[in-house]
């Protein structure tokens, strides 16, 4: 089929849009077992290997510059959801969580360079710690080098890991929580985790509404913390990350959304942004669609014998991660006295992050029981360390990491 290279904007983003909804519509119907990035990265495949204009994407209103002004709106928001209070009642969980990202790096490491290219190994890693964001940083700064097939490649990977990593999580979690229901109707039941309240918990998953005004500013009134007010806050830290970036350059290369991501959550404990701003502002939505749609943008250079010659190290390097994280989580979650099997479930929030993690963590226990006190215990020592080891390796590190290892990649010559 030939190429519509006169499609009109508004027939551009209706189509990609449509994509979008069909991926949650399947990712909803199969709960989440069939991921929809997966379903709309294939429908973004077939549209460019027939008659989408390559440009779609940008023909539609999302444009390079767009996205990288979401990036920066979105990453410093993201800092603003760190509690230091969640993080220190769950200090073993962001212990095993650490340690499954050193398992998958020094793994990756170890089987990459014995395999592939030092590109290859530099390009995948983030992307496996962590999701959209780090994937962008890192096919962006494989397109700059001239790279396009690891361009892709970051993608495929934050695409396709899902698959390995959802079904683990959940057997993991079934055996976790079979041990536990054993234990406790046995009587000999105590949690290795500190309890958690249902309000703290709540706040790991909705943050909302808990300040109508940060505290720099409570003595305006309410009625003048707009949507405007609250992305002009944002994007003034962004900028602030972005002139430090720039000031640094000459002394030390940092990636200024790593600086969003940190000023996020300064600008968020000084009481100059509240918690979860941009959904506050209505924006996050929105964000997250853009950024989505930039993601399948990169697959526009895809071709089939691309695809082909990037499958042997998408699965090598998969495999790596797990087996490196089942290690690594393993030894810390012995010395914690944390099961085999919940540390290494935390370990794999790596591979999808939330909503994911939330997600499976209930299946599972609406599956194992009908008793609701029982499923309040298994809710109780399993819910918030699936959050907060999601949090720790998809939200805070993997930016981190893509920002410092962005910079290690070789240009072609």
């Amino acid at each position: 089929m030939s190429t519509m290279l006169d499609m009109p904007q508004m027939m551009a983003f209706v189509l990609i849009l449509f994509i979008l909804y069909i991926g949650d519509v399947i990712s909803t119907y199969t709960k989440a077992w069939v991921p929809s990035v997966f379903i709309c990265a294939v429908l973004f495949l077939a549209g460019y290997w027939t008659f989408f204009p390559k440009d779609i994407v940008g023909r539609a209103g999302i444009t390079t510059s767009v996205a990288v002004m979401l990036m920066y709106l979105l990453i410093t928001n993201m800092g603003t959801l760190l509690s230091l209070r969640d993080l220190k009642k769950q200090w073993k969980t962001i212990l095993i969580s650490l340690a499954g990202i050193v398992g998958i790096i020094v793994i990756c490491a170890i089987v990459g360079m014995l395999c592939f290219d030092r590109n290859t190994v530099i390009v995948a890693i983030p992307p496996l710690v962590g999701g959209i964001v780090s994937a962008i940083i890192m096919s962006g700064g494989a397109k700059e080098a001239g790279l396009l097939d690891l361009s892709v490649f970051a993608i495929v990977i934050y695409v396709m890991q899902g698959f390995v990593g959802y079904p683990l999580t959940s057997i993991m979690l079934k055996r976790e929580g079979l041990r536990v229901l054993k234990k406790y109707r046995a009587g000999v039941w105590q949690s290795s985790y500190e309890a958690t309240s249902t309000k703290h918990k709540l706040d790991v998953v909705n943050t909302l509404d808990e300040y109508p005004m940060p505290k720099l500013f409570s003595k305006f009134p309410n009625s003048y913390n707009s949507s405007y007010f609250q992305f002009l806050r944002l994007a003034l830290v962004g900028y602030l990350a972005y002139l430090v970036s720039t000031l640094l350059a000459p002394i030390i290369s940092v990636s200024p959304f790593v600086l969003c991501l940190l000023f996020g959550v300064i600008a968020s404990s000084v009481g100059f942004l509240e918690r979860h701003p941009l959904k506050k502002a209505n924006g996050f939505g929105f964000a997250v669609m853009a950024l989505m749609l930039f993601i399948f943008d990169t697959l526009n250079h895809a071709t089939p014998q691309m695809l082909l010659n990037l499958l042997v190290p998408l699965v090598v390097l998969i495999l790596s991660a797990v087996v490196g994280m089942l290690i690594f989580a393993a030894i810390i979650g012995k010395v914690l006295k944390v099961s085999i099997e919940m540390a290494f479930a935390i370990a794999l929030t790596a591979l999808y992050g939330f909503p994911a993690d939330y997600i499976i963590t209930n299946e599972v226990i609406n599956n194992l029981t009908f008793d609701a006190k029982e499923r309040q215990i298994l809710n109780n020592h399993m819910l918030a360390p699936m959050l907060i080891g999601g949090f720790i390796s998809v939200t805070i590190v993997s930016v981190v990491l893509a920002g410092v290892m962005v910079g290690m990649i070789t240009p072609i010559n």
